[in-house]
């Protein structure tokens, strides 16, 4: 599993004009599955995006995580984090898991993330959505299972 986490001051998430998500300060976090993803994929990357420590501290040192600060997190589920260019111009999708396999995955670390005390805000798994964010910083960081 890869997450593409940014930190914000805030973020949110529509679908069709209507809003589905919406986060004050934390992360927001584009999650993609491959293939050979697991449950415990999930779980593990739950836990290293909760102590990822990219949040300023009162010095203005990035040197807190959601598990210091209580922040939120805004997760939407991104399969073109998978995409491929090797080959060319045009991306290929194919090392990105179909959605039967992606979603149980994508609510698995939601799951996760909320039991670690995280405030869990989502977009609409599959739908076209629009994410409009204030990226702090900007910190964008590539985290991996």
């Amino acid at each position: 599993m890869r997450a593409l986490v940014q930190r914000v001051s805030r973020a949110s998430v529509t679908v069709e004009g209507a809003p589905v998500g919406e986060i004050g300060a934390g992360l927001c976090v584009l999650v993609g599955v491959t293939h050979s993803d697991t449950e415990a994929d999930a779980d593990r990357l739950a836990r290293r995006v909760h102590g990822l420590r990219v949040l300023d501290d009162a010095s203005g040192r990035m040197d807190l995580s959601l598990a210091d600060t209580g922040g939120a997190a805004l997760v939407i589920s991104q399969f073109t984090l998978y995409g491929d260019t090797t080959g060319g111009r045009r991306p290929s999708w194919s090392a990105a898991a179909p959605g039967p396999v992606a979603e149980p995955l994508v609510e698995r670390f939601c799951a996760a993330l909320r039991q670690l005390g995280v405030v869990v805000a989502t977009g609409r798994f599959g739908a076209w959505m629009r994410v409009e964010l204030v990226n702090e910083g900007p910190v964008t960081v590539l985290v991996e299972t």
